[in-house]
């Protein structure tokens, strides 16, 4: 890859944004056969997030940077390279991209994550192969629960195991201020689905009113989940501060980007945080 002028981008360059995935609410209505959840959730996405890039190389490899990259495999066990191949299996076509991940969210956060860099790059490796779309819908469920909703990225209502999607318009979320907050205390989500109470406390109407049923297991997890959201819902401004996911990344809504930025600027250093909006 030759260097380039200042302001000069390489065609043969593609990237993508990994946004980072919200859930405005969870509910968990029981466990599946297959050892899954029936869920109901509202998936919005922020405007910010990973970055990946591809051009077309020998093989299929991967590099990646970032705040968070340390630790994280570059091999076939990493989903963005499971994406790559899974794609390239199903259009028939040559596994063939050198690849870049930018990692700026915090890994096992309930912000996407992994799946958010599958779900960009099977959508970078679409464009940079020009195949038809569809192989990406058709291999995105195999990847995990959350690919198929981050691979479409827009806001959806989920349901089933997460993966049965019908996109939601609610004039309360897209454009609007939002503030994530992490602990610093990555946070699986196997033990979480473990600790959940396993009562179907009643299917999810208006997200605004809703809850997330993981709450209280992460918070028994970690505790200082329950800090974050207490902190957030203190801070003048916000209008809703929930857990997103099965956390341990909190996340509370503005009406205004001015009372975002200033909780932004009190949030406490060793917090992880980042002022966005909403897609």
């Amino acid at each position: 890859m030759s260097a380039l002028e200042d302001g000069e981008r390489d065609p043969a360059i593609l990237s993508e944004v990994a946004p980072a995935k919200l859930n405005l609410a969870l509910h968990v209505r029981g466990r599946r056969a297959d050892g899954r959840h029936d869920l109901e959730t509202i998936f919005a996405f922020c405007v910010d997030g990973d970055r990946l890039s591809a051009m077309l190389g020998e093989g299929l490899s991967l590099t990646i940077d970032g705040p968070f990259a340390d630790g994280l495999s570059t091999g076939e066990d990493n989903l963005v390279i499971r994406a790559a191949q899974a794609l390239a299996q199903a259009a028939g076509v040559p596994a063939n991209a050198t690849l870049h991940l930018t990692k700026a969210l915090p890994v096992a956060s309930g912000i996407g994550g992994g799946s958010a860099d599958a779900g960009a790059a099977l959508r970078l490796l679409t464009r940079l192969w020009r195949i038809d779309p569809t192989h990406a819908s058709a291999v995105a469920p195999a990847l995990g629960s959350d690919v198929p909703a981050c691979l479409l990225s827009m806001t959806a209502r989920g349901e089933g195991a997460g993966d049965a999607l019908t996109l939601y318009d609610d004039p309360r979320i897209g454009g609007f201020p939002v503030l994530l907050v992490n602990p610093g205390v990555a946070l699986s989500t196997g033990p979480v689905f473990a600790g959940w109470d396993g009562v179907d406390h009643g299917s999810l109407g208006d997200w605004h009113e809703g809850r997330n049923d993981l709450e209280a297991a992460a918070r028994a997890l970690v505790p200082a989940i329950g800090d974050v959201l207490d902190w957030l819902g203190s801070q003048p401004g916000t209008t809703l501060a929930r857990m997103s996911g099965s956390g341990a990344t909190c996340f509370a809504l503005f009406a205004v980007e001015d009372a975002r930025d200033a909780a932004a600027a009190a949030c406490p250093p060793d917090w992880w945080h980042l002022a966005t909006v909403l897609r």
